[in-house]
């Protein structure tokens, strides 16, 4: 079949991305080794203590100090491309929010969408997961702080594999299931279980149950091991797209936690042994221990994505910003309503840095109150805007602005787009986005979204050869691969996000 030999074209190159929310795994950190009571299983952390870079961690002036926020513990959970030990450094294919509340316990989360339109430093304007990239940790909580007034200084990250081995560890997880799931789960297996090197068997289709209840009607519970549930988890092609992966991600979260409250302490042990080396974090060793004392405390509250009023799609590719991102309609009233959900903060006031930031990409992007959701309308400011239109400058010359080592990517289709440095993307339209200036986009590698990819089954998404992982290449976010998130529809087609990038919500 067609979607098959462009599967075994692309195979040498492809890496694997989905999303890895462990937030259980944060909790694994500390609580093993209050259980375990053996100080050298904690040496099989990367426990990154650097007071240097912590200190260069962005939080916003009127953020810090604030009285609400000390009664949270907020953390940052990233799930990392790279299929290497060193977890520091890729692109973060997932991000969230762990907020703790340090009086009740409850634990809440929070998927930041990936193609989210912010500044992620040097103001620069992008996807939020290319801050990553950039600048690794630091410069991804910095991102999520200066953006969502938050004052994360900790993180946890993981790599792709270590999902897959911590439920495996766990003895499988039992997950419902929807037909379209089970098909696109099996199409996303075949690649998970090559870059793993871990084994699967597929699960039998049942009978079709009709258009109308494919998505709809759960079929059954079925027991998953490591490989189908991360599978699981990368399912993104299907209605809701990135909103409902994020919420299966969740799910499987869900189920993780309270099979690992029940596991025995031998069962905690190979996790220790298996999945301490696929993890990097800032905590200390103290820190580690005091959220693990409370591991059977922890109770999974709600869960929700950001930003929960946007727009995507073709409406946002044929505005200025020229690409498939997720615009926040707006940034303002999203972090309102982020600080509600979180920390109950009523009547909550965003930064002026948020304020800058909400009206910069409500103007550039022509997305401002308008379209924000009836369920954030009562959030809208009636404030006088700050954006001038002072950095809305498109060169309008790129026509194909990025390109990759096999040159078969390009921005035809956006002709706005630029990436020479003749284009602001600036709070202050002093900074120009540029891959040879100091925006942080450095050296030999263009801004490549993903040039002629295609989305196929059982072919994963290829982030480019080398550079999505590699700091010195700059942000490369597909180059010269497709994008394959392991499915087609009913029909055999191949599902051509058609924007050439690494995330179109088509």
């Amino acid at each position: 079949m067609a979607k098959k030999n462009k599967s075994v074209r692309r195979r040498r190159k492809r890496r694997v991305l989905f999303g890895i929310e462990l937030f259980v795994l944060l909790i694994l950190v500390g609580g093993l080794f209050i259980y375990a009571k053996v100080n050298e299983k904690m040496n099989k952390l990367d426990l990154d203590n650097n007071s240097e870079e912590a200190s260069k961690v962005e939080v916003n002036e009127d953020v810090i100090g604030s009285k609400t926020l000390k009664g949270f513990t907020n953390i940052a959970l990233f799930g990392v491309d790279n299929r290497e030990e060193n977890v520091k450094s890729g692109q973060s294919d997932t991000t969230i929010i762990a907020s703790i509340n340090n009086d009740t316990k409850e634990v809440k989360l929070v998927s930041l969408y990936r193609d989210t339109y912010v500044n992620i430093g040097n103001d620069v304007y992008t996807r939020c997961n290319a801050a990553y990239n950039t600048g690794g940790p630091t410069q991804a909580m910095s991102m999520i702080n200066t953006n969502l007034d938050l004052n994360i200084t900790n993180y946890v990250a993981v790599n792709f594999k270590a999902l897959a081995t911590a439920i495996d560890c766990l003895g499988g997880l039992d997950v419902e299931m929807t037909y379209v799931e089970i098909k696109n789960m099996n199409d996303y297996c075949v690649e998970t279980s090559e870059v793993t090197g871990m084994d699967y068997e597929p699960i039998e289709m049942p009978e079709y149950p009709g258009d109308d209840k494919q998505e709809s009607e759960i079929l059954g519970s079925f027991h998953l091991n490591g490989v189908q549930a991360t599978s699981y988890c990368r399912i993104r092609y299907t209605s809701g797209w990135d909103m409902k992966r994020t919420e299966r991600q969740r799910y499987i979260i869900s189920l993780i936690v309270e099979k690992a409250k029940k596991a025995s302490l031998s069962t905690l042990n190979d996790i220790m042994d298996q999945v301490f080396p696929m993890i990097a974090t800032d905590f200390s060793k103290s820190d580690l221990v005091k959220l693990g004392m409370g591991i059977l405390s922890y109770k999974l509250g709600e869960t929700s994505g950001f930003p929960t009023s946007n727009i995507m799609g073709d409406e946002v590719k044929r505005s200025p910003v020229g690409q498939d991102y997720v615009i926040p309609t707006t940034l303002e009233t999203n972090v309102k309503a982020l600080h509600q959900f979180l920390f109950g903060e009523e009547s909550y006031e965003p930064s002026e840095t948020v304020k800058k930031r909400s009206d910069y990409i409500a103007g550039f992007s022509g997305f401002g109150n308008s379209y924000v959701s009836d369920e954030q309308k009562a959030l809208i400011s009636e404030r006088a805007s700050t954006y001038d239109g002072s950095a809305l400058k498109q060169s309008g010359s790129s026509g194909s602005a990025g390109s990759d080592d096999n040159n078969d990517s390009d921005y035809s289709d956006y002709s706005d787009y630029s990436d020479s440095g003749s284009s602001d993307y600036s709070d202050s339209g002093s900074s120009d986005y540029s891959d040879s200036g100091s925006s942080g986009y450095s050296d030999s590698s263009d801004y490549s979204d993903g040039g002629s990819s295609d989305y196929n089954s059982g072919d994963d998404y290829d982030d480019s050869n080398d550079s999505g992982s590699n700091n010195d290449n700059g942000y490369s976010d597909g180059g010269d691969s497709g994008y394959s998130d392991g499915g087609s529809d009913d029909s055999g087609n191949n599902y051509d996000n058609g924007s050439g990038g690494e995330d179109s919500y088509e």
